[in-house]
């Protein structure tokens, strides 16, 4: 697979599993090999609003994921949290793109300070120092001075910051449209064809407003 359809999607412990499956789920259909982070409280967080029990063993989970997305054999891998010989862990191999979604506000200061102190964070320094394309999604209510701040210091880093605040211009009926608006607006930035939401002043994508 080409260089330029990989990815790298981290996934951790805010609020927001919707959002992630659905994620991965396009960027699997739009044929990218997707390496998967997943961070411990991501896991329990998966648990509890989807009743998605993760496998303990990466090889285990890639298989999951593979299954779940309807994706072809090996084109989701995932990586544990200390796997420091994965792509993603160094500039000469990893992926020039990341996304973390949901993400943590303790990832977000990790990330902001260059902790690198698991492979989630020393994959977005990665992208970060390489000049590669880092979007954050924070998914937290309200936010203190402390999470604008390390927004701010990342923005200026160069990362986008994607809040997982979906809009109602496209007429939501369902949770899953909520959810479609914000993955929609995740894969319009990344340069990934998409159908889930039309863009400003186009035809809808998935149904047409009722009168």
């Amino acid at each position: 697979m080409k260089h330029d359809k990989q990815i790298t999607l981290a996934i951790t412990g805010a609020s927001g599993t919707p959002y992630a499956l659905s994620l991965l789920t396009s960027l699997v259909k739009a044929d990218y090999q997707v390496y998967v982070l997943i961070s411990s409280a991501a896991k329990v967080v998966m648990a509890t609003e989807e009743n998605i029990k993760i496998p303990a063993r990466p090889e285990d989970a890639s298989a999951f994921f593979i299954e779940h997305c309807g994706g072809k054999p090996g084109q989701v891998q995932v990586f544990g949290k200390e796997e420091w010989f994965s792509p993603v862990a160094s500039g000469s191999a990893a992926p020039s793109k990341m996304v973390v979604c949901p993400c943590s506000t303790g990832t977000l200061s990790s990330i902001a300070i260059g902790a690198s102190d698991n492979l989630i964070e020393r994959a977005a320094d990665v992208v970060l120092k390489e000049r590669g394309q880092l979007i954050l999604v924070p998914r937290e209510m309200p936010l203190s001075s402390i999470h604008l701040e390390n927004m701010l210091k990342l923005s200026q880093m160069g990362a986008t910051i994607m809040p997982a605040a979906p809009g109602f211009y496209h007429n939501p009926k369902t949770i899953e449209d909520l959810v479609d608006f914000v993955v929609a607006r995740i894969l319009d930035h990344l340069g990934v064809e998409q159908s889930l939401v039309a863009r400003w002043g186009y035809e809808t994508a998935k149904h047409t407003p009722k009168n």
